[in-house]
């Protein structure tokens, strides 16, 4: 089961960068949470995945993610590092930072995003790094 998470996160993140909901959506449990424990921002649900994916595409239409390394942890959860890029809409500047996303599952389905600007504290959330 391991492998095959780090493949749905894979078809995820094509999906965000495909701006393909549907996809996306596929790749998750009915109830899937979306959390940035940074901004103390959550998106539940169907419902709150569409408005990521609108506010994206309000923040910085040319929002891009890059897989930097996916890591199976268990049979459960996995880890990505990525590379995110974007020009802000208003600012007209380009911003890149790395980052890293702590994928949950349920039954093959992802039940749990959380996004980490600071990739020392989600590895320490799944218990990797003390």
């Amino acid at each position: 089961m391991s492998e095959e998470n780090v493949v749905t996160v894979g078809r995820a993140i094509a999906a965000i960068n495909a701006r393909d909901i549907d996809a996306y959506l596929a790749c998750c449990t009915e109830n899937v949470e979306l959390l940035l424990p940074m901004a103390g921002a959550e998106y539940l649900g169907a419902d709150g995945i569409r408005r990521f994916f609108t506010d994206i595409e309000d923040i910085g239409p040319d929002l891009r993610i890059e897989v930097q390394r996916v890591q199976a942890i268990g049979d459960s959860t996995a880890i990505a590092f990525l590379r995110v890029g974007a020009t802000g809409r208003a600012s007209g500047i380009a911003t890149g930072a790395e980052s890293a996303n702590v994928y949950d599952f349920i039954d093959g389905k992802i039940s749990r995003i959380r996004i980490f600007l600071d990739r020392e504290e989600a590895l320490k959330s799944v218990g990797l790094m003390e």
